[in-house]
């Protein structure tokens, strides 16, 4: 137990303090999350270019790029110098407004030093694909060993091999469709991986497949983690989900109340109007 705790912790990345998703190698030989090292980036006033715009970055080459991030067209060479001349780069990591491409320094979580990645940013970085190997291997170790058993099973229980968030249950496969019959509403519901804590289904964005955890005011759109570090939201005003939620729902409520405390006398109006017409009418 005690070895197993001990090489989760080397699993876990610096900045989000959980297992890696997508780990890229420093040249420091530490390793950081895809979308935490573009985070790092973004927080010290780099512009982030995702690298699998750029074909010949080792961190986006067919057999490694990420599923979840979309690819770009490669813009056309007067493009190219259109936005060059512009200010705007076309370099992972490059300094805002900056024209010419320069060095990108990467500041490691691990070590604390700053590491240089080059003009290219984040697009010099190879994904380090035997850490994320390691990585999936251990999480299939943990289910294995915790196995989770169907909540709905005479003894002996079989183990559960689907579960439920509207039902809140796990299932094994006879169980599942036992208690999700064919025709009745329950049959809409959608079988996740089997769990003891579930948790409310969350919105997901339709771009990355991602939770949303965001709302940016500027577009009037709730954005994942991935859609945030995108350059199209670069300057616009971001809050997390729940601080946005809170500010929409003050500001409905006090609206709510103004409308509610002037129907009687919108109500005494419309009253007097009637009277009016009948009058008008005789």
């Amino acid at each position: 137990q005690t070895s197993m705790k001990n090489m989760e912790r080397e699993l876990v990345c610096p900045v989000c303090k959980e297992m890696y998703k997508q780990p890229l190698a420093l040249p420091c030989t530490h390793n950081v999350c895809h979308v935490c090292a573009s985070e790092v980036l973004l927080q010290h006033g780099h512009l982030y270019c995702d690298p699998t715009s750029e074909p010949t970055s080792p961190a986006a080459t067919p057999s490694t790029r990420s599923p979840r991030l979309g690819r770009r067209a490669v813009p056309k060479p007067d493009r190219l110098d259109r936005l060059l001349k512009s200010g705007f780069g076309t370099y992972p990591g490059r300094k805002r407004g900056a024209v010419h491409p320069q060095t990108v320094s990467f500041p490691c979580p691990a070590c604390r030093r700053d590491v240089d990645l080059g003009e290219r940013g984040l697009g010099s970085l190879f994904r380090n694909l035997t850490l994320e190997r390691v990585v999936e291997r251990y999480r299939q170790t943990i289910n294995i060993s915790a196995a989770i058993m169907c909540q709905f099973c005479k003894p002996p229980q079989l183990e559960a091999t689907k579960g439920c968030t509207e039902c809140k249950s796990s299932f094994c496969n006879e169980c599942f469709k036992l208690y999700h019959p064919w025709g009745t509403q329950k049959a809409q519901h959608e079988p996740t991986p089997p769990t003891l804590t579930f948790r409310p289904k969350g919105l997901m964005c339709p771009e990355h497949k991602e939770e949303v955890t965001h709302y940016c005011k500027t577009c009037q759109r709730l954005v994942c983690q991935l859609c945030r570090v995108r350059r199209t939201h670069t300057s616009h005003k971001i809050t997390p989900v729940l601080s946005a939620y809170q500010a929409l729902r003050e500001k409905l409520t006090k609206s709510l109340a103004y409308i509610l405390s002037s129907q009687d006398t919108v109500q005494t109006q419309i009253a007097e109007l009637e009277e009016t017409v009948k009058h008008t009418e005789v």
